[in-house]
């Protein structure tokens, strides 16, 4: 007998819920196989059976929580799952009742790949994922593939909502009524339907990290402008080289990358952390770029960006998008990081105020480009803005000093010219 318990899920992340076992009790399991997936609060992994056997005994279920190392399910090594095999558990089981199978019975569809959303939203309405097309890696069956098998309609949110069905219970004749039967027709505005769906295990961490930061750190934000007009120019000049000399577009993510490095050793208590009561500068730089994904933000870091050229940085950027899209980040993509860059202007945010990812001390907030008349050298012209936002930790961070950085990055991105020299 072997133990099939819960691996070790990456930096800080401690629990995980058992999302679908790929094996059942008595099922024969192949060393390296895949047996169960787990959910954990930045991505799905499955756990692979580290020896050959018969899958005895599941001792955690579908939905539950779990933690490191604790037990999953039982192994049995001995016993070899075919019909009439000896051996404990499952395969004891098996042997002593087997079950004869008709020639002409077709093997059971296998259920597609898919996220654990996407199967949870298919069973609240008792639907398979069978006939549905996946979007993702591989076929993989997304949250919106579901959405669009459902006929969903937009919700408040903009988010997709399928239906809810209302049950149709029997009445004494054993005639299950309609809902005419069952009630008056709805008139325009009526639908006063409630759907309950539990956290995943993202959403939920984020919701307490959100929390946990506010309450533990002295968090403000400074807020500055910055004039777009260079970067435009420059990108407009140079996009179609660009293109066809690396084979990625140039965004305005890298320049402000290429800026938070340059302004992060100009002051570096920024690309800090608080361990007890000490401070660890941290003379290396991680830079975390938020990710809107499906089931919640995620936060994949780009190692060594100091070392990293404009095109390696578009680079990573479009990978990070596109894995966070079809789930396919893994732990290590998502693990540290020394400081953040979430842009909000995407989604055409005008101005927020981020708030940290701990236990890093900052967080760079970029907006939407708008055109602003400004006054320049005492005429007024009309710019293409952007206002900038720094949340910081006022526990080592000073305002004059968070202030300052943001200043340094407008001076960098209005002058990118510097970013040659200084970054």
């Amino acid at each position: 007998m072997s133990n099939i318990v819960v691996p070790e899920l990456g930096e800080s992340v401690v629990e995980a819920r058992v999302a679908r076992w790929l094996k059942k009790e008595g099922d024969r399991v192949e060393l390296g196989e895949p047996v169960v997936e787990l959910e954990t609060e930045k991505i799905d992994l499955e756990v692979n059976a580290d020896r050959a056997g018969v899958l005895a005994s599941i001792k955690r279920h579908e939905g539950e929580d779990v933690k490191i190392g604790e037990l999953l399910a039982v192994l049995d090594e001995a016993a070899t799952g075919a019909p009439g095999a000896t051996g404990n558990g499952a395969g004891a089981k098996k042997a002593s009742a087997p079950a004869p199978t008709p020639p002409a019975a077709a093997a059971p569809t296998e259920e597609p790949r898919s996220t654990p959303t996407a199967r949870s939203m298919a069973k609240a309405h008792d639907d398979s994922l069978d006939a549905v097309k996946g979007s993702g890696t591989a076929g993989r069956v997304m949250k919106q593939d579901v959405q669009a098998a459902l006929g969903g309609v937009k919700g408040p949110a903009g988010d997709q909502v399928a239906p809810v069905r209302d049950p149709q219970p029997a009445t004494a004749g054993g005639k299950t009524p309609t809902s005419r039967d069952a009630r008056p027709a709805p008139g325009p505005a009526s639908d006063r339907s409630e759907t309950r769906q539990r956290m995943s295990k993202r959403r939920a961490t984020i919701a307490r990290r959100l929390v946990e930061a506010q309450r533990t750190a002295a968090m403000l934000t400074t807020f500055n402008e910055v004039d777009m007009t260079a970067v435009m120019a420059l990108r407009a000049r140079r996009k179609d080289a660009f293109q066809k000399q690396h084979g990625v577009g140039l965004g305005i993510a890298s320049f402000f990358v290429k800026a938070s490095v340059a302004a992060l050793r100009a002051f570096p208590q920024i690309n800090a952390e608080i361990q007890g009561d000490e401070i660890v500068l941290k003379n290396y730089y991680d830079i975390g770029m938020a990710v809107g994904a499906e089931g919640g933000l995620v936060v994949p870091v780009i190692r060594d960006s100091d070392r990293l050229s404009f095109a390696g940085i578009e680079h990573s950027i479009r990978d990070f998008a596109a894995r966070a899209q079809n789930s396919t980040l893994t732990l290590e993509d998502l693990a540290g990081g020394t400081f953040t860059i979430t842009n909000g202007g995407v989604f055409g945010s005008l101005m927020s105020t981020p708030i940290l990812n701990p236990p890093q001390v900052g967080i760079l907030g970029l907006h939407k480009i708008q055109e602003r008349p400004v006054a320049i050298a005492g005429k007024l012209e009309v710019r293409p803005m952007m206002y900038i936002a720094l949340s910081y930790d006022h526990r080592i961070v000073d305002g004059r000093e968070a202030v300052q950085f943001l200043v340094k990055i407008k001076e960098y991105v209005e002058d990118p010219g510097q970013l040659l020299i200084e970054s």
